[in-house]
């Protein structure tokens, strides 16, 4: 006989900096995701915007700030523009495989060259191999790192450039945290082509969304996110389509 479905217990982080909005302090709701049934407890807590960290699901619960918007992509949806057309022709040579979330030296090495570059001063800088580990290896749902390489040559896997752990959830695909070669002499345009292959693969499983996380109103750093559409946002009435007056908001302070 299958154990009772149990109603998680939930609690609420201290208040902290907040990393987008400065002045402001965050605060986090949060329960864990163990047991038998903790993938459809990720897929329930993911369709009203809590997002994944190894054993934890979490989302936003600033006092007087709604600023944290969840995003989801529209895959059957979804056109490609010109340049997002022209950017996957330019890497259709890269090999591209789904693998077990294992952790291995080269993704971290490629995850500390990634912050070094893009986030120096971010709360990831100071990762570790065991951190990393822990961050790929301690998913209680089904998970995948989705490795993005050069060619191979002579029967030698190519150079790792890119990186993504992802969930499979009951409605999409979660991107919980990408990854990429972001050198001045790397392929341009490596984030949005991992966005763009996950579009796709969602298509593919029959998957109706790619969740995007979380984007922030006015942040520079999360515009990237309004270049896909339909992009639905999840407000106060549920999953609405972003019209672009939303997305063309100003910068925040």
């Amino acid at each position: 006989m299958t154990a009772p479905f149990r109603f998680p217990r939930f609690f609420v982080t201290s208040p902290a900096p907040c990393p987008y909005i400065p002045g402001r302090q965050e605060r986090k709701v949060f329960t864990e995701l163990n047991g038998p049934h903790a993938g459809e407890l990720n897929d329930a807590l993911g369709r009203i915007g809590f997002r994944r960290s190894q054993s934890v699901a979490y989302r936003p619960s600033c006092v007087g700030c709604t600023a944290c918007v969840s995003v989801r992509v529209v895959a059957h949806e979804f056109e490609a523009n010109a340049t997002q057309r022209k950017l996957v022709r330019r890497n259709d040579d890269l090999e591209v495989t789904a693998c077990r979330p294992w952790a291995t030296d080269e993704q971290f090495q490629l995850l500390s060259r990634y912050l070094s570059h893009r986030h120096p001063s971010g709360g990831m800088a100071g990762m570790d191999e065991q951190d990393y580990a822990d961050m790929v290896e301690h998913s209680p749902v089904n998970s995948v790192v989705v490795e993005y390489r050069e060619p191979t040559v002579e029967g030698r896997p190519g150079k790792l450039v890119a990186a993504c752990l992802t969930d499979q959830q009951a409605d999409g695909l979660s991107m919980i945290y990408s990854f990429f070669d972001a050198a001045e002499d790397a392929r341009a345009g490596l984030g949005n082509l991992i966005i763009l292959d996950h579009i796709l693969r969602a298509r593919a499983a029959g998957l109706p969304y790619v969740y995007l996380g979380y984007w922030v109103k006015g942040a520079a750093r999360m515009a990237y996110k309004t270049r896909y559409r339909p992009l639905e946002m999840l407000g106060p009435k549920g999953w609405a389509l972003m019209d672009e007056a939303d997305a063309a908001l100003p910068e925040l302070a």
